[in-house]
C-alpha cells in the first residue's frame, strides 16, 4: 500500500457530538486497517458529548488551547503537548475550558468490527450532521 496524504481542509467537519471533528485517516480515506484518526477543534466552552469505544482505546494529543477530559466523571486537565490514553470502554468527555480555541489530534485502534459499532453515545449532543465517516475500504 502507497502512503495516504488527506489534508484536514478537504475533510467535512462533523459536529454531532460537538466541535469540530475531522477523521482524516481511515479505512474509507486511505485504505487503513489498525485504526483511524483526525483533528478536532473546540471554541471557548465547546465539548465532545460523553461517549465510550467498545472496541477502541483513543489517543489524544494537545496542540493549542486548555481542555478537560472527563475519564468515568474524573477530571484530567491537559494543556498544549499533553497527551492522553482512554482505555477501551471508558466513558469521556472533552470540554474546552479556556479563552481560545482548542484544538487536538487523535488517533483510535484497533478498529470496531464494523463502523457503527465504534462509539457509544451516553448523552445528547446538538450538533447536525451524522457519525464520523470512518468507513470500509476506498
Amino acid at each position: 500500500m502507497a502512503a495516504g496524504k488527506v489534508a484536514a481542509g478537504d475533510v467535512a467537519p462533523n459536529t454531532r457530538r460537538g466541535g469540530d471533528i475531522r477523521v482524516t485517516l481511515s479505512p474509507k480515506t486511505v485504505g487503513c486497517t489498525s485504526g483511524f484518526g483526525g483533528v478536532l477543534s473546540l471554541a471557548p466552552g465547546d465539548r465532545v458529548a460523553e461517549h465510550l469505544h467498545p472496541h477502541s482505546e483513543e489517543f489524544l494529543h494537545v496542540v493549542a488551547g486548555s481542555l478537560e477530559m472527563a475519564v468515568d466523571g474524573s477530571p484530567v486537565r491537559l494543556e498544549p503537548g499533553d497527551s492522553l490514553l482512554v482505555p477501551i470502554g471508558v466513558r469521556h468527555r472533552l470540554v474546552n475550558v479556556g479563552a481560545e480555541e482548542a484544538r487536538a489530534v487523535f488517533h483510535l485502534s484497533p478498529l470496531a468490527p464494523r463502523p457503527e459499532l465504534g462509539h457509544v453515545d451516553l448523552e445528547r449532543a446538538d450538533g447536525p450532521g451524522g457519525d464520523p465517516d470512518v468507513g470500509g475500504a476506498p
